[in-house]
């Protein structure tokens, strides 16, 4: 070990969110994996104490493994910036942009890169307006399947597939419960990829797709967590062609929002093989169940040693 690797790790898991379940598990995973390595690590809950254990404690490097707002929306990053301890993930404005997934639909739009048709539709405009006549303009320029989900959120919470209209209705305030903002998104029929992409200090690496397929035919929170509800293909079953081209679109998504170390590019691939931008995720799950580790195993990596290779990384960048 030189002066600048990583002795001591503060793994964060937990908080607030509706994925603080989640996040428990996916700290676990990181802690034990960097303690089977042989680091020092402590797993901590982001409550009222933390700020005041970390600076005093001040450890080599902050593993966020916080899923949801309080880990995805960029304000506990702001603020591990300011304390001046690295930290291994997005920046605080990556972060933001990529937790609006309408922003974040855009911005990869603008490089480029196919994401389906939608429509943005605060809670506020949704009353104002009325239901009825909304839905009827949205019915007409944005005919089922669609898609509706938060505007900000994961783990596929408040997430409907809509095939019919009189649908729609219900599925507008499945998704208002978890954001003030619903985006009603063109279902595109395919093949649903996740492509999740490391950089530990050499640039931006495209792990091996992974291919979902859900038991029940929708990728929900259950199946999401929930062992033996979704059968994962590593690697996808998809040619070299179309794997390459899903590769070059997660790279650039990844780049376009200004994501560091870590992200996982959720992707529909088309029946004419043209891979679709549907979302990013600055801090992808790492569970048992999770798509970030089969694919890291699917490339013959040791999961610990990414891990610790990610932490690695945020180290030198701040001390460069």
């Amino acid at each position: 070990m030189t002066d600048s690797t990583p002795r001591t790790i503060v793994v964060l898991a937990g908080g607030l969110s509706h994925e603080r379940d989640v996040s428990l598990r996916s700290g676990r995973r990181v802690s034990d994996s960097l303690a089977h390595h042989g680091i020092d690590v402590v797993m901590k809950d982001p409550d009222a104490t933390l700020l005041e254990y970390l600076e005093s404690s001040r450890p080599d490097v902050i593993w966020p493994a916080l899923h949801g707002a309080s880990g995805e929306d960029g304000a506990l990053r702001g603020l591990l910036d300011y304390l001046g301890i690295p930290f291994v993930g997005s920046k605080s404005d990556a972060s933001r942009l990529a937790w609006d997934k309408p922003t974040a639909k855009v911005i990869v739009s603008r490089a480029g890169v196919p994401t389906p048709q939608s429509i943005t539709l605060p809670r506020d405009t949704f009353r104002e307006l009325g239901a009825g006549a909304v839905l009827g303009i949205i019915s007409t320029d944005l005919p089922v399947p669609v898609v509706v989900k938060p505007a900000q959120g994961g783990s596929a919470q408040g997430v409907s597939i809509v095939d019919t209209a009189e649908e729609l209705p219900r599925a507008m305030v499945n998704a208002y419960t978890y954001s003030d903002v619903a985006l009603i998104e063109q279902k595109i029929v395919g093949v649903e990829i996740a492509v999740s992409i490391i950089d530990t200090g050499d640039g931006p690496v495209a792990l091996p797709a992974i291919e979902i397929e859900p038991v029940s035919g929708v990728y929900s929170f259950e199946a999401r967590y929930t062992a033996g509800e979704t059968r994962f293909y590593a690697p996808a079953r998809i040619s070299d062609e179309v794997a390459a081209r899903a590769a070059e679109v997660a790279i650039t998504a990844h780049t376009a929002l200004g994501l560091r170390h870590i992200s996982r590019i959720d992707l529909i691939v088309d029946a004419a093989g043209t891979p679709w931008f549907l979302e990013a995720s600055t801090l992808p799950g790492l569970t048992e169940t999770s798509l970030f580790p089969l694919a890291l195993e699917a490339a013959g990596h040791d999961v610990g040693w990414v891990y610790y290779a990610l932490a690695e990384a945020a180290v030198n960048e701040a001390r460069d």
